[in-house]
């Protein structure tokens, strides 16, 4: 009977949530829906958006002449800079990029096609921003998150990665590629670990009489079980192939920070971007509004988001699991 009461109030948590995953995305769904389905990339320029605010407040300023001085140089520091490049096509550009990581890094599939985007224009002076926050997730999403950003160094175009909150694990495995990683103060650096972890409901189904067959067709195909009786053996392999993953993110991190002593910061723990700094794994303590604002003095920001269509089940999908890795 208890278990029975202990399922009952599982399944009902479950319910309470696809309830509330469906109340959210119909919401998103009803907000967008005057903007159109179709999928595309959207432009924004920066700069104006910074000099837009640089407008307001010196029409707002009655008194504020210091102020008002400090804005005039800053302004004419950019009308220098501009003036020196009308001689060429265009200014340096920094293409700014937005990674939001889930547990699957979904934001994967908008990430390739704004790297595709930068490389078709692109040249050896601009640069790519990328403002990254992840704790990480499954090992093959953050791999080709990571081998995106990857394609840009290929093409010796300089990318700066932000981490404003949180880079860890899979998070890290991306900024590990940049050719130059700013943290804040504050930012959750690190974990540069592997962990995998799943209930065994063996005992309970044999107390309750419930048999249970796992079938399969090769030594190594099934390590570990949900649901059968588990080996020391399938927990021995299993433990192997988390090592192996952990060699490859360190030879990873090796390959694109060689100054940076691995086998001191692969231990799994992370640390804050202050003492982050200290040890090597980022370059510079600072935020992305303070990289963008000096950017924006001498080179054009051109802010890149590629916009998908996503199905309602794709999107309920979503939703669902990122409220159960909350409950985690």
């Amino acid at each position: 009977m208890a278990f029975i009461q202990e399922y009952g109030l599982f399944l009902a948590k479950i319910a309470t949530l696809v309830a509330a995953a469906v109340v959210v995305v119909a919401l998103a769904a009803r907000a967008r829906g005057g903007r159109g389905e179709r999928e595309g990339l959207r432009v924004r320029r920066l700069n104006d958006r910074y000099d837009e605010m640089r407008r307001r407040i010196e029409h707002q300023a009655e008194r504020g002449g210091r102020l008002r001085r400090r804005l005039a140089r800053a302004g004419k520091r950019r009308n220098r800079s501009r003036r020196a490049g009308e001689g060429e096509a265009r200014l340096p550009r920094v293409f700014v990029l937005d990674f939001d990581g889930d547990i699957r890094a979904s934001a994967v599939d908008s990430l390739r096609e704004e790297v595709s985007a930068v490389l078709k224009s692109a040249r050896s002076d601009d640069e790519v921003l990328l403002r990254l926050e992840s704790g990480g997730g499954t090992v093959p999403s953050y791999g080709l998150a990571a081998s995106q950003l990857a394609r840009l160094r290929e093409k010796d175009i300089r990318v700066t990665v932000c981490v404003d909150r949180i880079a860890a694990s899979g998070g890290y495995l991306m900024a590990a590629v940049a050719d130059h990683i700013v943290a804040a103060p504050f930012a959750v650096v690190g974990s540069i670990g592997v962990v995998a972890q799943l209930p065994n409901l063996h005992r309970l189904l044999k107390r309750h009489d419930i048999d249970f067959e796992l079938h399969t067709a090769g030594e190594h195909k099934r390590t570990l079980t949900v649901f059968g009786r588990n080996t020391e053996a399938g927990r021995e392999k299993f433990r192997e192939e988390l090592d192996a993953v952990h060699g490859l993110f360190k030879e990873h991190i090796a390959r694109y920070r060689p100054q940076l002593a691995v086998d001191q910061v692969a231990t799994g723990e992370y640390w804050l971007g202050t003492r982050a700094r200290e040890l090597g794994l980022v370059d510079a303590v600072g935020t992305s509004d303070d990289l963008l604002l000096e950017r924006a003095e001498r080179m054009e920001l051109v802010e890149l988001h590629w916009e998908r269509h996503e199905p309602l089940t794709r999107r309920l999908s979503l939703v669902l699991e990122s409220a159960l890795a909350r409950l985690r």
